[in-house]
Parts: C-alpha cells; structure tokens; sequence
C-alpha cells in the first residue's frame, strides 16, 4: 500500500514537471490547444463532386489533424437536413479513426429587413443545430449576412439581428450547441462590432468564430487579441489583410496572442485561393505546429 501511495504522488508530479510555467512561460491550463481543418479548404473538389466527405475525412487522418470542421454545404442535398443513416455513417467514420468533430457551420443572413425571409434563416440555423448535436460537433457557425440594407444604419440592422441571435442561442442551449458568428468582414468589420453583439446577446451559449481574415484595419493581431476571449472556435488562413494589402499571417504571432489569451479548444484552418489544396494545407499546418 505504502508503495502504491509513493507510486501515485510521483504521478501526480509529472504533469508540473512536463508543463512547467518556467519551460512555457504560462501555466498548463493555458495550453490545450487542438488542430483541426475546415473543409471549406477542399470547396472546390467537394462542390465539383470529384471528392466526398469521408474522404475529406481519410485526408484529416493521414495529416494527423486532431479533428474536422464539416461545413453543412457539403452534405448531399444542403441546406436540406441530411438522413440520420448520413449523419451517423459520417460521425461513425471520424470516431473509427480517432477524429473528432470540432464543428459544423451553414450560411444565413440576418441582414434582411423582411422578418419573413429571416425567420426561414433562424429556422435553417435550427434544423441544423439539431444536426450538430446528432454528429456531436460542440459548435455550429452562423454569419451575421451581408451589409447594411439599403435605407437603414447598422445599429438599426443590429437591433432586428440581436433577436434573431438570441432565438437560436435560446434554442442551440436547449441541444447542447454553441451558437458562434463569424467576424467575415461582412456586417461584422470591426471588434467594435464584435463587442456591441456580444453585449446585446449575452448569453454564454452565444460565440465568435474568430476569422483571422476578418479584421482589416491595419492592426489585425490587436484586433484579434481584443476579441479572443468571446472566441469559441476560429478560422485561421494563410492571409490577413493591413490596409487593403494582403500578406502572409504571422502563424507564431498569431499563436502567441492565443496563448496568452488562455483560449483552450479547437483551431480550425482554412486556406483559400488557387493552387493545390494538399500542398497549401501541409503548408499552413508545418507553420503551425513548427510554433506549437
């Protein structure tokens, strides 16, 4: 019994030892971060229908990415809800092979002054919650929608949206699903925006999925850093935009602000653009876990 005990508090020890703050410059609980890819990087192939899900899936697996984001456009039929014998077929085939599913996403607009139009889009969002929750993916991904309308400010168009947020966050809750926006430099431009939503909705079910590509005033690592603790999920790209000029994302300045932050969870990429899909992912993916 005495040896067992010895055993066990020199296990307990190992975990500081291994996640020491003096070896990171943080405490351990600030560093549980997870990859994952969005699979609108492979948009092209799977809207072509030259390649399916579950080989999106097999791609995920061989590149050792902890999980996949599995945008909805993707399922046969979007934005019809897929079969359960789908469904279950795709979250079947992640968990075989030791992937999880870091989130699911659709595409509605809350921009539109006619209520009937976006209460079809709330009703989307909902059907697809409920999606979400049967594949087990912890988030879903909703847009704010276009610019302002026509004859209207943004505050005005804020004020309609903050209802239509609220509804689907009251209903994701009800499933176990967090309801998280993207900053996609559309409605949403500016951590200004960010903060006045998050504000309204106040609701912890209520997150951001932090686009990287987002913010384009010229500080985008400030930026990010100021709205990184509403972050529930993210979209890391090989570009960001300062000024209006695109250039390469500075991955370990980007991961720095993410640690330091205490953000734990998922961090989904995204590459877009023209080239080879495989070469631009491995590309991003040596960036990141060269800095991790």
């Amino acid at each position: 019994m005495q040896s067992r005990r010895k055993a066990l508090k020199t296990l307990a020890t190992l975990p500081v030892l291994m996640y020491s703050s003096k070896l990171y410059g943080q405490s351990a609980e600030c560093f549980n971060l997870k990859t994952s890819l969005n699979a609108f990087s492979f948009n092209n192939p799977l809207t072509k229908g030259e390649i399916n899900l579950f080989q999106v899936i097999d791609y995920c697996v061989k590149q050792k990415f902890d999980a996949i984001d599995i945008t909805g456009y993707y399922f046969p039929e979007y934005p019809k809800v897929p079969s359960d014998d789908y469904i279950f077929a795709i979250k079947k085939k992640a968990q075989d092979n030791g992937l999880e599913i870091s989130g699911t996403g659709v595409r509605n607009d809350f921009t539109n002054p006619d209520k009937t139009i976006r209460n079809e889009h709330i009703q989307l969002v909902k059907n697809w919650i409920q999606v979400a929750q049967k594949l087990g993916a912890p988030v879903i991904r909703i847009f704010a929608g276009n610019d302002i309308p026509d004859g209207y400010t943004w505050e005005e168009t804020a004020e309609w949206m903050v209802e239509d947020f609220k509804e689907c966050v009251n209903f994701g809750k009800k499933h176990g699903v967090v309801v998280a926006v993207q900053n996609h430099n559309d409605f949403i431009r500016t951590p200004e925006h960010v903060h006045y939503l998050f504000k309204k909705v106040d609701n912890p079910w209520f997150g951001l999925i932090m686009d990287t590509g987002g913010y384009r005033s010229g500080k985008t690592y400030e930026d990010i850093a100021s709205t990184i603790k509403y972050a529930v999920n993210w979209q890391i790209k090989e570009k960001i935009f300062v000024n209006g000029q695109e250039m390469d994302t500075d991955i370990p300045k980007l991961l720095d602000v993410i640690k330091k932050s205490c953000y734990k969870g998922y961090i989904p990429i995204e590459t877009l653009g023209d080239g080879d899909v495989g070469q631009k992912v491995t590309a991003l993916m040596e960036k990141i876990r060269k800095s991790l």
